[in-house]
């Protein structure tokens, strides 16, 4: 009997800011390494998804969060070219803390506008948590803007 392979599980956290912007990472590893994405990364063993959350968050951002809701489940098995990764994505919301890029994170920074390339399936759960919490950011494609 062969070994089993498995999906992983992650979390992905579509964060705003007090003042509305959205909070991004640029990667500093492969995959898509130098691309924008959320902040996020893979549940520990025993933790609980929102806590992951709440840890992936203030790991690659400096900030503090409340998470205030699911975004959705994401789980196309092509998703992460690595493995197959289901995520588990929530909108959370600054509590405290300094803006710093940290953990496997090259830089951070604040978008009113999202950016036209975004890593993995990231464009999808950020427009799902436009439309699903009214959130004041400009997708790409939208207003004037190329196609993204």
């Amino acid at each position: 009997m062969g070994k089993r392979a498995y999906p992983r599980v992650a979390v992905d956290v579509v964060l705003i800011r007090a003042d509305g912007s959205l909070v991004l990472v640029r990667r500093g590893r492969e995959p898509f390494k130098g691309m924008w994405a959320l902040p996020g990364g893979f549940i520990e063993y025993g933790e609980r998804a929102e806590e992951a959350a709440v840890r992936e968050a203030e790991e690659e951002t400096g900030l503090k969060v409340r998470v205030e809701g699911l975004v959705g489940v994401y789980s196309r098995p092509d998703r992460d070219p690595r493995w197959h990764v289901i995520s588990i994505a929530y909108l959370a919301r600054e509590v405290s803390g300094e803006l710093r890029h940290g953990s496997d994170a090259a830089a951070v920074g604040c978008f009113r506008e999202v950016p036209a390339e975004l890593a993995f399936d990231h464009a999808d759960i950020i427009r799902d948590a436009v439309r699903k919490f009214g959130l004041s950011l400009r997708l790409p494609g939208e207003g004037g803007e190329g196609a993204g």
